[in-house]
């Protein structure tokens, strides 16, 4: 069994990466649809949309897996058009997602009666 300072260490974790994540997300969709930015960019907004949902459902109890795998998929997209080396900050977030995705969710499931 975990100690509480490991509970406490994956929750920090987990809830850190799932709120930057979301945040990041938000910030580059509101960018994308930005008419002064040169926008509107449509795919890149979409990529965006795609990942914060994948941050909101990967912040849900139930739902770790699916959110995980589409952020996981979003990082991806985005590793293949700018590179490794123009988002290196992707590997962290995707070596932290896996480690979720793998230990479980933070809010365990409720027991049958």
């Amino acid at each position: 069994m975990a100690s509480r300072n490991q509970r406490m260490a994956f929750a920090a974790l987990h809830l850190t990466l799932g709120l930057v994540v979301l945040a990041q997300s938000l910030l580059t969709l509101v960018h994308a649809l930005r008419p002064a930015s040169g926008g509107p960019y449509v795919h890149v907004a979409l990529l965006a949309a795609v990942e914060a949902l994948g941050a909101l459902l990967f912040l849900a109890g139930r739902t770790v897996q699916v959110g995980g795998t589409l952020m996981l998929a979003t990082f991806a997209i985005a590793l293949l058009v700018h590179g490794i080396p123009g988002e290196l900050g992707l590997l962290v977030y995707a070596a932290g997602t896996v480690f979720v995705m793998v230990r479980g969710s933070l809010w365990p499931r409720a027991r049958a009666a």
